[in-house]
């Protein structure tokens, strides 16, 4: 190879047709993609260190995706990157913008008004605070409690963006009159990424842990922009990743007293791995215990230490 020759832009077809094309998400936000570089194209030559078009046949590509990403190496999927145009409430940014692997512009509230509009909350929609996960929630509140929130908050916006124009209004500046406006704002950004680190956002993000806020927008990049961009990687990233169980060493050996008939044994080792602690009859809380029951459960094994409870 002499490095002669034309090389072609790489085009992906199915993701030049909503090139622009805005996705909803929540009440007033949106996604929509601004540009691309690469495609499951780009991986498989980046891994070959080929530049040459159709040198191997679509299941050896294909097979080669999943080969990388089943044992993460991850460097051919940072050929690719994405250049996404975001819509998204403040406090769901705040999250968002802790993924420091992406080159960020946000709009600016200093420099122009902020973006007249703030997400809004349906009745059956406010979640009850995880008694057990203080990062999380659990369940709806009351319908009618929700309602008396919604009406709330919806006059809570109303006064602070009026208050925000009566600010502007006056001559305040930009950047001292937003200091009020709530969380709920939407505000915008270019968000650009590389496909090895936007992977890592999504299976963070898709997660059903995840703020549900959050998640909405992760599952729109996913299953909206990304399933066309480069379906083999998603794929391969849904079967190995996404859909994937990770085990660690205690939890081998437990699920291998399982499979062997051995539930006392399994529940045995659980207690010397500090799994079963009691305050007197009730088991107390244990993370790691509980990750282990939620994969036992997606196995289909009966976990020995509740059975019978």
């Amino acid at each position: 190879m002499d490095g002669s020759g034309k090389i072609e832009r790489v085009k992906v077809p199915a993701l030049d047709e909503i090139l622009g094309v805005p996705f909803k998400v929540l009440n007033d936000g949106f996604i929509r993609l601004i540009d691309y570089m690469g495609s499951d194209e780009s991986i498989v030559q980046a891994a070959r260190v080929s530049y040459g078009k159709g040198t191997k046949k679509v299941h050896q590509d294909r097979g080669l995706i999943r080969y990388l990403m089943r044992h993460r190496h991850t460097t051919p999927f940072e050929m690719c990157e994405i250049k996404l145009h975001v819509r998204v409430p403040m406090d769901c940014w705040r999250q968002w913008i802790r993924h420091r692997t992406a080159s960020v512009n946000e709009y600016s509230t200093r420099y122009s008004e902020a973006i007249d509009s703030a997400q809004l909350t349906d009745d059956d929609q406010w979640r009850e605070q995880s008694r057990g996960n203080r990062q999380g929630s659990t369940g709806f509140l009351d319908g009618e409690v929700g309602s008396e929130l919604s009406e709330r908050e919806a006059a809570l916006i109303r006064d602070s963006r009026r208050l925000y124009r009566e600010r502007l209004e006056a001559g305040v500046a930009r950047e001292q009159a937003r200091k009020d406006l709530p969380l709920s704002t939407y505000t915008e950004a270019y968000w650009k990424i590389d496909l090895h680190n936007l992977l890592h956002f999504l299976a963070l993000r898709m997660d059903a842990h995840a703020q549900w806020e959050i998640r909405s927008y992760a599952t729109v990049i996913g299953e909206q922009i990304l399933s066309r961009w480069c379906p083999m990687t998603w794929e391969a990233f849904q079967d190995y990743r996404f859909h994937s169980t990770a085990l660690s060493r205690r939890e081998q050996q437990i699920i291998r007293m399982l499979a062997a008939g051995r539930p006392e044994d399994a529940r045995r080792l659980a207690g010397e791995f500090g799994f079963l602690n009691y305050d007197g009859p009730r088991l107390k809380p244990n993370r790691e215990r509980k990750e282990l029951e939620e994969k036992l459960q997606s196995l289909n094994f009966k976990i020995p230490w509740l059975d019978g409870r």
